[in-house]
């Protein structure tokens, strides 16, 4: 059990980072979603705020790296994630709404699951491409 703890150590402080990062981005956009703000632009704003806990925190916890490549990391954070972001994720949100518009009728039920939809996709995309591109680790 410990060897196993050991190995997948990175994914489990990656799912932490990205619980905290989660509940940053949604507590946002939900809150300007309150505000009358529409639920793409809250999107963007919501995420961008969470990017940057999120590219210091995994680079800190979840794959411990100390190296002084700040400017080039983030660099290579922003493309994977911004992508993830401002692409997959409004197409998927946008996707959500479509589907089930003709069927729930609460803007706010058919955001949360669009947007949890999302999520998950983005989580895969993000930890594969910040191991193999961002926080390359050595063997």
């Amino acid at each position: 059990m410990k060897n196993l703890l050991k190995k997948h150590a990175d994914k489990i402080r990656f799912a932490i980072v990205g619980g905290a990062n989660t509940g940053i981005d949604f507590s946002i956009l939900f809150g300007l979603k309150f505000l009358g703000l529409p639920d793409i632009p809250g999107n963007f704003i919501s995420t961008s705020i969470a990017l940057v806990f999120s590219f210091f925190a995994n680079k800190k916890f979840t794959f411990k790296d100390n190296t002084s490549q700040d400017k080039t990391q983030f660099i290579k954070f922003l493309a994977i994630t911004l992508f993830g972001l401002w692409v997959i994720q409004p197409v998927i949100i946008f996707a959500v709404g479509l589907i089930l518009s003709p069927l729930l009728h609460n803007g706010y039920i058919i955001l949360l699951i669009g947007k949890l939809l999302a999520t998950c996709v983005t989580l895969v995309w993000n930890y594969l491409l910040y191991r193999k591109f961002v926080y390359k680790q050595d063997k």
